[in-house]
């Protein structure tokens, strides 16, 4: 932003401290304006024709800006990507405790990737790990959505689950 001496045009938009139109005066009146009320000259618009200046206490102004900018980020979720690895000819107990750990994540608000992968001669049946990425997604129903289906990417083949609740947000 252009504050006092650093703002370059003839006339300005003059909007005081509380907001209110002051009408179009030159850069002079409203530097002397601002001085007098010992307060900064800020451009707030400086694409409009002519442009705009507001009348403010610029520090308070940035400081301001920054609690709210602070305030916005404590709120956020970062949302994480947790991965469960299997392979093909996965014991039923073994998928059982992946499917809970899953289950666990997405509860949590993170989303899943859960990856099968092959090792050997494996990787000439991929129908066998689709299948069992099937049977995860189908187990994941009630707390995950699937965002991407069964892809065979190198040697692995993964799906992505979305926690429920965010799709139903978003919808």
């Amino acid at each position: 932003m252009q504050i006092n001496d650093a703002i370059r045009a003839r006339e300005v938009r003059l909007i005081d401290e509380n907001g209110g139109q002051l009408g179009i005066v030159s850069l002079r009146d409203a530097l002397r304006i601002a001085g007098e009320k010992t307060l900064d000259l800020v451009n707030v618009a400086p694409t409009a024709k002519p442009p705009v200046c507001r009348i403010m206490d610029y520090g308070k102004f940035k400081y301001e800006q920054s609690k709210k900018e602070k305030e916005a980020r404590k709120h956020q979720k970062v949302v994480m990507i947790k991965e469960i690895r299997m392979t093909p000819n996965i014991e039923d107990h073994d998928f059982e405790t992946k499917v809970k750990a899953a289950t666990k994540f997405l509860q949590e608000g993170d989303k899943v990737k859960a990856a099968v992968r092959f090792r050997g001669r494996e990787i000439t049946h991929p129908g066998i790990g689709q299948a069992v990425l099937e049977k995860m997604a189908r187990e994941l129903e009630p707390y995950g959505v699937l965002e991407r289906a069964p892809r065979l990417e190198g040697r692995s083949m993964i799906i992505i689950l979305n926690p429920r609740h965010n799709v139903e947000k978003s919808s």
